[in-house]
């Protein structure tokens, strides 16, 4: 018996089968390795000023982390009421800094580094102070903006 050219055997069904299968697998397993060696593009915010939270959200003598321009930043009320900010990442291993009230520093828990509530190295191993950012409150937020 010959058979058509377009005739397709139980034996070439069952090849192609198995050939989609290990491709289907080859593909699950291998996009997210290639996914995870190469992240996609993380797009720069280059936003000169950000809301960094309303007027009333902090009581004096705390903090606060935000993202401006996709690294963390931090907003200090003081005690005495006044709102100060900085990158929130530290100059020593570039961890988050965060504000701790009972001591009234801004404090890298990776390596005990301190700094007062100017940005300026009080103690531990950050080489420098934290960048500084200007403060305006417009209404009813807290505008925080890059200096130029």
């Amino acid at each position: 018996m010959a058979r058509s050219p377009l005739q397709i055997t139980r034996r070439s069904l069952a090849d192609y089968l198995l050939g989609a299968g290990l491709a289907a697998l080859a593909g699950t397993v291998f996009y997210p390795v290639l996914r995870y060696l190469i992240p996609p593009p993380v797009k720069e915010v280059t936003a000169g000023s950000v809301v960094a939270a309303k007027v009333g959200e902090m009581q004096p003598n705390s903090g606060k982390v935000f993202l401006f321009g996709g690294k963390p930043a931090i907003l200090v009320r003081t005690p005495e009421g006044a709102y100060r900010a900085f990158s929130a990442v530290c100059t020593h291993l570039s961890c988050t800094v965060q504000y701790r009230a009972e001591i009234g520093h801004i404090w890298c828990a990776c390596h005990d580094g301190h700094f007062d509530l100017n940005g300026h190295v009080l103690a531990g191993p950050p080489p420098r102070p934290l960048a500084a950012f200007g403060v305006t409150v417009k209404e009813d937020d807290i505008v925080v903006t890059r200096p130029a």
